[in-house]
């Protein structure tokens, strides 16, 4: 800016959501900017600094926010394994070994291993959704050993893994959910693929 021109394509550039202009807004813009006087455009220039500082704190923001998500991830997961295996009778819960064996429906005396049914109480107690699970659906559900979710980077998502007992409704053991968002950060949905 040695002569106080305004580089005006470079500003458009820069300001926020200019990017996000149709192609028939930004002429209006462009012509919007030439208009200013030499004082205006250097406060926009000035403002435009300001967002680039914005704009490298808030990399610094989600680059430690994934950080600490993985971090936690991994201190979540031995939580997840404890669920797991109480979840489907692999442990006993201190305390329950002096209990009365519990009577199963045809009548026999035999003790009821786990908690039956978790996922689908889970996911039938969970607002959203419950209006999505079908009287055909809780049938395949009551076979649902377990949930895994990972964050997945290229392309930007996560996945989600239903992990069934053998069952009459399909052959998989594993079903998988993948979710491409187009912006992590703000996250909206682009694909699912099941």
């Amino acid at each position: 800016m040695a002569n106080n021109k305004l580089d005006i394509s470079d500003l458009t550039a820069s300001l926020p959501n200019a990017t996000a202009l149709s192609a028939e807004d930004r002429p209006g813009l462009i012509n919007s900017l030439k208009n200013f006087t030499p004082a205006v455009r250097k406060r926009v220039e000035v403002l435009r600094d300001i967002q680039s500082e914005h704009d490298e704190l808030e990399a610094k923001f989600f680059e430690e926010r994934a950080a600490l998500e993985m971090k936690y991830q991994k201190l979540y997961q031995p939580l997840y394994s404890k669920r797991h295996d109480i979840v489907n009778g692999v442990v006993e819960v201190d305390g329950l070994k002096d209990e009365p064996a519990t009577a199963q429906a045809d009548g026999n005396s035999k003790e009821e291993k786990g908690v039956p049914d978790f996922w689908l109480t889970a996911m039938k107690t969970h607002e959203l959704l419950a209006e999505e699970i079908s009287e055909r659906d809780e049938e395949a559900l009551k076979y649902l050993k377990d949930i895994k979710w990972c964050r997945i980077e290229d392309p930007k998502g996560f996945k989600l893994e239903f992990f069934f007992d053998t069952n009459p409704y399909f052959k998989n053991s594993v079903l998988t959910k993948v979710y491409h968002m187009i912006d992590e950060d703000e996250p909206i949905l682009e694909k699912a693929i099941g």
